[in-house]
């Protein structure tokens, strides 16, 4: 893309306004923000009137090494961005834990939404037609003794 061009509409890169970026802000996340862990990672939320924004926190004492890093953090930003329609407005921070380090794509995804999901940032899972009705309860038909 040139400069001055215009994005086209399908785009779909990250914004800075959907990003938490300044310290003062994690702070006051992590000060004021409501806190819900998985094993996998810890996420703050602090609601406020503002879109949903994310910060990142994955830090060497989850891998030594940057890929594995920049990969934990690269699949919640896509996590967070298909997610973010849906999600209550406010500030997001999340904490990698050392176990996030090495697990598979949908396990990360899925301990993140379990996450937002708990602290009551999104709406519960539709569950219909995911288990048979219930049964009615047995009916008993009084029994006459030595007929």
């Amino acid at each position: 893309m040139r400069t001055g061009d215009t994005p086209p509409q399908n785009d779909h890169r990250f914004p800075r306004q959907a990003r938490v970026r300044a310290r003062p802000e994690f702070d006051l996340v992590f000060k004021d923000g409501r806190r819900t862990a998985t094993p996998l990672l810890a996420v703050h939320w602090l609601r406020d009137a503002a879109p949903p924004r994310l910060g990142l926190a994955v830090s060497r004492k989850v891998d030594t090494r940057a890929v594995e890093r920049n990969r934990i953090k690269r699949n919640l930003r896509e996590t967070f961005r298909a997610l973010r329609p849906a999600l209550s407005p406010g500030a997001y921070v999340v904490v990698a834990r050392n176990a996030a380090s090495g697990q598979a794509p949908m396990r990360l995804r899925g301990a993140f939404t379990d996450a937002l999901r708990r602290a009551g940032a999104l709406p519960p899972e539709c569950v219909d037609g995911t288990m048979p009705p219930a049964s009615p309860p047995p009916t008993t038909t009084p029994q006459t003794r030595g007929e």
